[in-house]
Formats: C-alpha cells, sequence, structure tokens
C-alpha cells in the first residue's frame, strides 16, 4: 500500500503515513515528524522497513476517512521527459512550426528533459489544476511519474497530470517554459506507490476521462509499455551532472493526446488513473491574471 502526505481536522500540519486498506499509520522520525525529502535521503529497502515499521506500531493510527489527501510532495522539485511515446511525437509535430525538432529528439540518444514545476505550482488529488489564460489551446498529459531518492533510484511511482498549453508551445520550441511552467501547471497524486508493491511498472494501463458540465466529454487510454525509452534511461540522464538533495519527481511523458480540436475549459474535471497506483483528480481553473 503506498505512503500518503495528509492533514487530519485534528492536525492541521501535514503528516506522512502509510496507507493500508482504511487506516493510516503515521510515520514518525527522531524529532517527531517526516517530511517527504526526510524519506528521499532512505533508499527503496529502507522506505519498505520505514512503512512496515509504522505498519506494526498502531499507536496513532488513524482512518482513511479522517484524513485529507496533500500532495505527496513538499520541497522537491517536478522535472518532465518529453516525447517519449510515438503519439506524443506525432501531436508535437502536428503544433509545431518546427516539425523535425521532435522527430529528432525521438530517435536520440538524449532525451528531451526539462523542469516543469516546484513543489508550490503543484496540485494534489481534489486541488484545482490551471491553465493559462494568454493560451488558446491546453491539454491534459497523463503520466507515470517516477519518485527518486536522492541518490536517483526509483524508490516508488505516483500520477502525474503536466498540464501543457500547446498553442504557446507550437508557436516556436523555445517558449516551452512558458507552455509548461506557471501557476497551478501540475498535478501530482494521490499518494506514492512504494516499487516493492508495483508488479510492473512497463506494463500498466493509463487512463484519462475529461468531464464537462456533468458528462465525460474525452476518455482514451494507453499503456507504459508503449514508452519509447526505459526509466532507467530517464533517471540516469536527470541525475548526470545534477544533484537532488531532497529527492525529485520525474514525469515520463504521455501516450495519451487529445484531438486538435479539443482543448480544456475552466470546470473541466480531469481524472487520470494508473493501475496499481491510484486515481488523481483535478478540477480545472482558468487563470485571468
Amino acid at each position: 500500500m503506498p505512503i500518503a502526505r495528509f492533514t487530519t481536522s485534528v492536525n492541521p500540519q501535514p503528516q506522512i503515513g502509510y496507507v493500508d486498506s482504511e487506516t493510516v499509520f503515521p510515520l514518525a522520525d527522531v524529532d517527531g515528524q517526516t517530511t517527504i525529502a526526510t524519506l528521499l535521503q532512505l533508499s527503496a529497502v529502507e522506505l519498505v522497513a520505514a512503512a512496515n515499521a509504522a505498519r506494526d506500531n498502531p499507536d496513532g493510527a488513524i482512518a482513511v476517512s479522517a484524513i485529507e489527501l496533500l500532495p505527496p510532495i513538499d520541497t522537491q522539485e517536478v522535472w518532465a521527459a518529453g516525447v517519449t511515446y510515438l503519439r506524443s511525437r506525432d501531436a508535437r509535430m502536428e503544433e509545431s512550426t518546427r516539425k523535425d525538432v521532435y522527430d529528432l529528439v525521438y530517435e536520440a540518444v538524449r532525451p528531451e528533459l526539462f523542469m516543469k514545476a516546484t513543489a508550490s505550482r503543484v496540485s494534489g488529488s481534489g486541488g484545482t489544476v490551471a491553465i493559462r489564460g494568454d493560451s488558446t489551446w491546453d491539454v491534459p498529459e497523463p503520466e507515470l511519474t517516477l519518485v527518486l531518492n536522492v541518490h536517483g533510484e526509483i524508490v516508488g511511482y505516483t500520477v502525474g497530470n503536466d498540464v501543457s498549453s500547446r498553442s504557446i508551445e507550437g508557436e516556436n520550441p523555445l517558449y516551452l517554459p512558458q507552455a509548461k511552467m506557471y501557476s497551478g501547471c501540475a498535478g501530482l497524486g494521490p499518494w506514492i506507490a512504494l516499487t516493492s508493491e508495483v508488479t510492473d511498472p512497463n506494463d500498466l494501463a493509463i487512463r484519462l476521462t475529461i468531464d464537462r458540465a456533468g458528462t465525460v466529454h474525452f476518455e482514451d487510454q494507453t499503456s507504459t509499455a508503449q514508452i519509447h525509452r526505459t526509466f532507467d534511461d530517464l533517471r540516469s540522464y536527470l541525475f548526470r551532472h545534477n544533484s537532488f538533495p531532497h529527492g525529485v519527481f520525474l514525469m515520463t511523458g504521455t501516450g495519451i493526446i487529445p484531438p486538435p480540436e479539443f482543448t480544456l475549459e475552466d470546470g473541466d474535471i480531469v481524472r487520470i488513473a494508473i493501475d496499481g497506483i491510484g486515481t488523481l483528480h483535478n478540477p480545472v481553473v482558468r487563470l485571468t491574471n
């Protein structure tokens, strides 16, 4: 079962806990508090041991119904990999004035990696994600997201929504940072599934559903089996000549692209479900300033 970041009505301070069925078992370090940053100092084996130790100590256990989930991130950066699925390559070639750029990066040895968000720009499950007020074509991008510790080891997985402005990025590839990073540009959650509990991350079904005015406006699905690169390859390049003292999240790219006539609208609800991990749902708001 997963690691969740949460608050309760009794304690408004963020807590970290191991979710087992209908119960959450808080994790605490020697100072009486644990953060995602402290957990990402641990190896995958040590993280499982910490979760098991919390489960074996029922003192302070909380009912799942009594918690409010927070995004499973506190001080980490969120990075993303682009053009890792064939469908993503085709879509970005369709939108761009420089189509060859995306064909080249899809086949290149070095992957496209970019910083997607800081923690303050990330919403958890149930929180709102945003579309830019100066954009005319906006899409969600459902992505399996790697949770990496300070050593670059994959210790868990979560669901990611890399909300993007296709109109801005398509105008010029150099506008990618503006198309990708702004207030409310990303969703993560609902929690972190430990690597020991995900049987095969290379064959996970990913489903996207977008509700509008109470009806399903768009839905599609893909699988991580369709990814063009290995997770180890993406992880390795991210940590080349780079360090992450609090750990880092890495979105691995999307294989679901809505058709060109689709754009997100204020009030839409985006649901992304990944087998073995969970469902992330986010209402959409349009930024006005």
